[in-house]
């Protein structure tokens, strides 16, 4: 198959191209600057250009692009360079795919479980409705964004995804350095619920939802069972051999994150319903698992 992906330098993005292509399919990655060869097309989400010619003849397409949620504090500059980023390359995308003569059978676009804002201990699915906040409306507008590709008839697929657990990149691969040091710890009270996935479940996750006929709307890419920043921690100790016994206090966490700190201090207890109810099988379902599938 022809592939399109956005975001293909990315953490996911990138390990989804090399997943793809070892298995024989041809990868069109978009990309901002000039193309450097026939396996990349331009785009500008910013000014909702898309090269057509990148698109033509893709089976499916892949949109991961966007700014990191953690990569600088929130400034009200930042917020929106968050939500824009999703928002203006989702449309730019979404149009330019149902704009094509032979539009692809699949889109999946990205999106995230803090689409549930703070859920506490209440576990929720697909079915639950949006929480509040920046983030949740940021994955509501997100969402919506995808509309001209759904309108157009083309089966479209939203992946929640969770915290992805690697180790070369991400939330994650910040906190494997601190956990070697023996500087790990729990964030806050460690009550708060983490829905995480490992880095090759999430590959493999997205390549079930182009490969899945039925599967269409949001699905949620976590592990089965979310478990608690305390928890995590614990298996991160023994995983690592380290002690895991440092916790940073939530005031500590406000004024080195700002907004940002109610978000990593919040609980979001997702299940992945959707991808369970069609057949996906994980490879690393626990949370010692996929750290060492990150190892």
């Amino acid at each position: 198959m022809r592939i399109a992906v956005t975001g293909a330098t990315g953490l996911i993005g990138s390990a989804l191209v090399r997943s793809l292509r070892e298995d024989g399919h041809a990868v069109v990655r978009f990309v901002r600057r000039e193309p450097a060869g026939a396996d990349e097309a331009r785009w500008d989400p910013a000014r909702g250009y898309v090269d057509p010619a990148g698109l033509a003849g893709c089976g499916a397409v892949v949109h991961l692009a966007g700014a990191g949620i953690g990569d600088h504090r929130w400034t009200a500059a930042y917020k929106k360079e968050i939500r824009d980023s999703r928002v203006l390359g989702t449309a730019a995308i979404a149009r330019a795919v149902a704009a094509l003569d032979e539009p692809p059978a699949v889109f999946v676009s990205g999106s995230a479980v803090g689409y549930y804002g703070d859920t506490g201990d209440r576990a929720v699915d697909e079915d639950a409705p949006a929480g509040q906040g920046f983030l949740p409306s940021v994955c509501v507008e997100w969402e919506a964004a995808a509309a001209p590709a759904r309108d157009a008839g083309i089966r479209t697929a939203f992946a929640r995804t969770g915290l992805v657990v690697a180790g070369e990149g991400g939330a994650w691969g910040r906190m494997f350095p601190l956990f070697r040091a023996g500087l790990g710890g729990r964030l806050g009270d460690g009550r708060q619920y983490w829905s995480y996935i490992s880095l090759r479940d999430e590959v493999a996750a997205l390549r079930h939802i182009i490969d899945t006929p039925g599967l269409e709307g949001p699905v949620n890419l976590t592990a089965p069972e979310p478990l608690t920043n305390r928890q995590v921690t614990a298996a991160m100790g023994r995983v690592l051999r380290r002690p895991a016994l440092l916790s940073v206090p939530a005031p500590a966490l406000r004024i080195v994150l700002g907004e940002l700190s109610a978000d990593v201090l919040g609980s979001q207890r997702a299940r992945p319903a959707r991808l369970l109810e069609s057949g996906f099988v994980f490879r690393d379902p626990g949370i010692e698992q996929a750290i060492r599938a990150a190892l």
